[in-house]
C-alpha cells in the first residue's frame, strides 16, 4: 500500500491549496437534475421477420453539447486538454487489460473496470463517462458502459433510458440473454447497460451466482470490450463492495479539496489489495502535472501488479 498512502499524501497536500474557484460544485457533481434533452432513445422498425439480434434495434443518440452544456463534458476550448488527460488515465488500465495472462479460475478478467468513489458528490459518474469515451476511441476495443448504481442510476437518467431493462432484469430473470439488455449508442464502440428496475434485495442480486454469469457473459462474450461499471459510494452503501469482489480493475475518484483523507484510507482498507487500484484526482486546480487545467485532473495510477506507479505529467 505505499504507492497508495504516497497518493493520498499528495492529494492532502492539493486539497490544502486548492482555489476558492474549484470550491464552488460544478453541475457535474451536483446531485443531477437530468433533462430529458440529454438522449434520446430510438427504436428502429425492421422487418419482423428479419433475423437482427436486440441489440439493433434500439439505439441511444447522445447531444454531446447539451451534455457539454451541463458540466458532463468539458468545455470546448478545453477538449483537448481534457482528452490528454483521460488518455492518460486510460493507459495503465488497458495496459493490465492486455497484459492479462488467460483468465485463471477465482481471478477476475482484467477487462472488468469498476468507477467507484468513498463518498457521493467526488464526481465518479462524470469521470466513468469520459473514461468511456477515451477508451471507446481506442482501436480494436469496444466499451460497454454498466449504470451499477442501482439507488441512484445517474447514467440511465441521463441517458433517457431509465425506464429500459437492465441489469437488475438480468440479475431477476434467469434465462435473460445479457446481451439482450445491451442499447447501441450513436458514439463508435460505445454501447451502455442501464440499471433497470428498483429492487429492495439488490446487494443480495449483485452477490448472487447469477450477477457471476451475468458478469462473465458480459466480459467474455466479446473478446475486444472493456467492460466499466459505475458504482454506488463505497462508505455509505454496501453494494459497491459487493460489486469490488467480480471486478479486475478499480477506479477510485478523489476530489480535490473535498474528500477527507480518512474517507479515502477508509474505502480502500475495504477492498480486496491483490486487485489493480487507480486513483483519479478530480477538481484539481493544481494537480498532478494539471497544467491549470482547473475542474478536473489526472491524480494518479496504480498497478499492484507491475508494482509501478503512473503520475501525469
Amino acid at each position: 500500500m505505499s504507492k497508495i498512502q504516497d497518493a493520498l499524501r499528495k492529494i492532502q497536500g492539493t486539497q490544502s491549496g486548492t482555489d476558492a474557484a474549484t470550491q464552488s460544485k460544478p453541475l457535474s457533481e451536483q446531485e443531477p437534475t437530468i433533462p430529458s434533452q440529454f438522449a434520446k432513445l430510438t427504436t428502429i422498425e425492421v422487418d419482423p421477420d428479419d433475423s437482427q439480434v436486440l441489440d439493433d434495434l434500439r439505439l441511444v443518440e447522445i447531444d454531446r453539447v447539451v451534455l457539454r452544456q451541463n458540466g458532463f463534458l468539458a468545455p470546448e476550448a478545453q477538449e483537448r486538454n481534457m482528452a490528454d488527460q483521460y488518455r492518460l488515465i486510460k493507459r495503465p488500465i488497458l495496459e493490465n487489460v492486455r497484459h492479462q495472462v488467460p483468465p485463471q479460475e477465482g481471478v477476475s478478467p482484467m477487462n472488468l473496470i469498476m468507477v467507484a468513489s468513498a463518498l457521493s458528490g467526488d464526481g465518479k459518474t462524470f469521470t466513468c463517462i469520459n473514461l468511456a469515451l477515451s477508451v471507446a476511441t481506442e482501436k480494436d476495443t469496444s466499451v460497454l458502459l454498466v449504470d451499477a448504481d442501482v439507488a441512484k442510476p445517474h447514467i440511465s437518467t441521463l441517458l433517457g433510458i431509465d425506464d429500459q431493462p437492465g441489469l437488475i432484469d438480468l440479475l431477476t430473470t434467469e434465462n435473460m440473454d445479457p446481451e439482450s439488455a445491451v442499447i447501441r449508442t450513436d458514439i463508435p464502440g460505445l454501447n451502455v447497460l442501464p440499471a433497470g428496475q428498483v429492487h429492495p434485495n439488490a446487494n443480495e442480486l449483485l452477490a448472487s451466482r447469477r450477477m457471476a454469469r451475468v458478469i462473465s457473459a458480459l466480459s467474455l462474450n466479446d473478446p475486444s470490450r472493456v467492460v466499466i461499471f459505475d458504482s454506488p459510494p463505497i462508505l455509505p452503501t454496501s453494494e459497491s463492495r459487493v460489486l469490488a469482489m467480480s471486478m479486475g480493475q478499480i477506479v477510485m475518484v478523489v476530489r480535490a479539496g473535498h474528500t477527507p483523507q480518512h474517507a479515502v484510507t477508509e474505502a480502500l482498507d475495504s477492498l480486496d489489495h491483490s486487485k489493480a487500484i487507480n486513483l483519479v484526482l478530480n477538481q484539481a486546480a493544481n494537480g498532478f502535472g494539471s497544467d491549470g487545467y482547473g475542474m478536473y485532473g489526472y491524480g494518479y495510477g496504480h498497478r499492484p501488479a507491475a508494482e509501478v506507479a503512473n503520475e501525469a505529467d
